[in-house]
This record gives structure tokens, C-alpha cells and sequence, in this order.
């Protein structure tokens, strides 16, 4: 077995990369693209970006584009041209809304037409992935190979980086134990991991389930704010509790609890809208100007973990049929949705509505 890494250890490196400002390289042969998270790039970096052959740009997704009123040539993304004389402190502000009103972008804001977008593409799929803001410093090169060794650089080879970033990793058994529960004595908490190292997922088993049933079953993302503290904005804590509780009640039931913060965007980016929202936009508008979608779950990772743990159908506690079709998608068998009312609060209210009206709960 050879002891270098592998495709996807590459990526995995690339996410921490990024993560800590680091740069990365994207590209083979004589296409590739040099590339720095905007959220944690510096002034250094940015100096020694602009010293390299080239001119530097920030790509940005088409929803972040849209706020900053800014051309997206590219259709799902824009190019930002980085001018001469800003500093990293526009370069975050571009990425980030919350500095919107504080340091609005002096415009208009130009952008590229000319080239392919295609390693941008990629970039920015891989900084959401490492669960930053998507946007990008990036400096097209015509040397990857020689400029990643000359930096110390992971490179990425785009095909296969592109496969990766697609590609749903095979969640692997990694511990379980006997876990007595307020909801039921009779719990059992079992601990997975994706095979490329990504951050881990949980099934929470009540009772003795029959696999040859369908199971009374919950996917239930990530709320640290809800879950843990008892936030009122959201209802997810009280639909965690019931879900647990009616399981309790029924003798038998799984929870799968996925590590997927803020519908797939990370607790500082749920952060990030929530300030947003603070400033009169919701949910959905919060989430377009961070740049992301309405929803970057991946529920994949629950129709993985029910495979894994013996389960073909569902009857599916939740209030989005959406989560429905998405699990029919993936082979699981949904016999019955299972509503999971909750209540309101007038924290919460406007979120519901919103929850209602755009991404079409059944509340």
C-alpha cells in the first residue's frame, strides 16, 4: 500500500488548508489556478499574490453576485476583478454581507467575461465544502505543478477533485455503546465517520427496531444553538426532544443525527445569517447574500446510515416533503410521513412562516 495520499486525502488536506490561509493549487499540465479563501486570506498573502504574473480575482456564487449587484458572466458565478488598491479588508468585505452597510463596495464592481470558469467552479465548491464563505481570491497560472512545489502547495488534479467533491463518501462504523436515554433507558448511541476522514455523523437506536419493518425514524440536522442551548429561534430542539420522546413512547425508533449546521453551511455561516436576519431578511434571503443556496444538506449521509444499519423503509418523521422525495431519490422506502409539530413561540414565528411559504413545510 503506498503511503501517499490518496485523491480524496488531497481534498481533505486542501479543506484545512484553506481553513488556516493557506493557499492551494488547482490544475494540471499548463491550466491551473492559484487559490486563497477570501474569509481568511491577509494582507501578506494578498502581497505576495499580487507580485506573482497575472492579474487576481474573487470568484463569488451568482447568489452573492446578485447582492453586490455585480455581472455574472459565468452564470453561476462571477469573476471579480480585484483592483490595484483595496486591501484584504475588502476583500473580506466582498465575501461577507455582514459588512454591507459598514463598508459598502465602492462601485460598480467589475468582472471577467473572458476565459473558463471552470477550476473557479471548482474552488468555490471546495471552500463550501471546508464550510467557509464561498468566495475565493484565485490567480490563474500556467505552471500548477512548478507553483504549488515552489509553495510548499496541496495541488489538486480538477477531474478527480471535481469526482471527490460529488462523490458521497461510505460512512464507516467507528464505536457504539448502550446509552440509557430520558426518552428511553433502552438507547443506544453508534458513531460513524466518512471514509474520508470528514466530520462524524451519529445514529441514535431506541428500542430493538425490526429491520423488516418500516422503522420509525428521524433525520434531524445539526442546531447547536436549538439542540444544546435552547435557542427560540428555530424549532429544532423541541423536534428533537418530541422525535426522541415519541420513539420512547412507541418502544422502538432510530434518530440520525447528522453533523450538517445551519442546512449545511456551518455554525459561523448560521451565525453569519442570523445577523443578517437581525437586519430584516429571512432564512432564505440571509442564506442567498452568505452566496449559498436555500439548502446545502446532503441527504445522501441519511439514506447511507439507514442502509448500514439495516433499514429499507421509513415510516419519516419530519414536515418537509421535500425529505421525503429526497429519500424515495435514494432508494429508501418512505411508507408514511410522520408529522412533527412542535408549537410556535414569537421568536420562531416569522422563521416558520418562512419555512411554510418558501421551502414548503407542512406546519
Amino acid at each position: 500500500m503506498s503511503l501517499l495520499p490518496t485523491p480524496s486525502e488531497l481534498v481533505a488536506r486542501a479543506r484545512s488548508d484553506l481553513r488556516v490561509g493557506l493557499p492551494v493549487v488547482i490544475g494540471a499540465g499548463q491550466a491551473g489556478l492559484l487559490a486563497l479563501a477570501a474569509e481568511t486570506v491577509t494582507g501578506a498573502r494578498l502581497a505576495a499574490i499580487r507580485a506573482l504574473p497575472g492579474t487576481p480575482q474573487v470568484a463569488i456564487t451568482l447568489r452573492r453576485a446578485e447582492t453586490l449587484k455585480a455581472r455574472a458572466y459565468d452564470g453561476d458565478l462571477a469573476r471579480v476583478i480585484l483592483p490595484g488598491d483595496v486591501d484584504a479588508g475588502w476583500v473580506r468585505a466582498l465575501a461577507d454581507p455582514a459588512l454591507d452597510l459598514t463598508a459598502p463596495m465602492k462601485g460598480p464592481v467589475q468582472t471577467a467575461r473572458e476565459g473558463d470558469a471552470g477550476l473557479h467552479r471548482l474552488a468555490l465548491l471546495l471552500v463550501k465544502s471546508a464550510q467557509l464563505l464561498p468566495a475565493i481570491v484565485t490567480l490563474a497560472t500556467d505552471r500548477p505543478d512548478a507553483l504549488a512545489a515552489e509553495l510548499g502547495a496541496t495541488r489538486l488534479i480538477p477531474e478527480t477533485a471535481a469526482l471527490d467533491l460529488a462523490h458521497h463518501h461510505p460512512l464507516l462504523p467507528v464505536a457504539s455503546a448502550r446509552l440509557p436515554l430520558e426518552a428511553s433507558e433502552a438507547g443506544r448511541l453508534h458513531i460513524f465517520r466518512p471514509e474520508n476522514g470528514g466530520v462524524e455523523h451519529y445514529a441514535i437506536e431506541i428500542g430493538r427496531p425490526d429491520r423488516d419493518a418500516p422503522v420509525l425514524a428521524r433525520l434531524h440536522s445539526a442546531c447547536f444553538t436549538g439542540d444544546v442551548l435552547g435557542s427560540l429561534k428555530c424549532d429544532c430542539g423541541p423536534q428533537l426532544r418530541t422525535a426522541l420522546a415519541d420513539m420512547g413512547r412507541a418502544g422502538a425508533g432510530v434518530l440520525f443525527y447528522l453533523n450538517q449546521e445551519g442546512r449545511g453551511i456551518g455554525l459561523a455561516n448560521k451565525m453569519r445569517a442570523y445577523s443578517l436576519q437581525d437586519q430584516g431578511f429571512d432564512t432564505v434571503e440571509a442564506n442567498h447574500r452568505l452566496g449559498f443556496e436555500d439548502d446545502e444538506r446532503d441527504f445522501r449521509i441519511g439514506a447511507d446510515l439507514l442502509r448500514r444499519m439495516g433499514f429499507g423503509a421509513v415510516r419519516l418523521m419530519t414536515n418537509n416533503p421535500r425529505k421525503v422525495d429526497m429519500m424515495q431519490a435514494c432508494g429508501i422506502t418512505v411508507t408514511e410521513r410522520v408529522p412533527l409539530i412542535t408549537g410556535t413561540n414569537r421568536h420562531n414565528a416569522h422563521y416558520l412562516d418562512v419555512k411554510r411559504a418558501k421551502s414548503g413545510h407542512l406546519l
